[in-house]
């Protein structure tokens, strides 16, 4: 067994596509009318909540998800120079690594790790 995808859920497919798309300047892999797959080593799936989901809210949560980067400092100035909104700074945390987290349009909460 493998992983083979993260899907994250979003109310605005125009919106999420610009953003992972343009923004974050990921390649889609494949792209549909209801979801676009980015290749991040998996399939980070951004996929469009069509309300199939009842009583249960998708959109706007922590995803759980780092990405990691090189130069989390550089990328997070490069980011937020991009308009991206972060929760706080690039932190270094008890165990070592640095983290930063941000939104994307729905309000999904995603991680930079370093």
């Amino acid at each position: 067994m493998k992983i083979y995808g993260l899907r994250i859920w979003v109310d605005d497919m125009a919106a999420a596509k610009r953003f992972y798309g343009e923004t974050l300047s990921l390649t889609a892999k494949w792209d549909m009318e209801m979801a676009v797959g980015y290749d991040l080593g998996i399939d980070l799936i951004v996929e469009r909540d069509d309300g199939s989901h009842e009583g249960e809210n998708l959109v706007g949560r922590f995803v759980g998800t780092s990405i990691q980067v090189d130069d989390i400092q550089a990328t997070y100035e490069a980011l937020k120079a991009k308009g991206v909104p972060f929760v706080g700074p690039p932190e270094k945390m008890p165990w070592g690594g640095i983290l930063a987290h941000f939104k994307d349009p729905a309000g999904n909460t995603l991680t930079l790790l370093q």
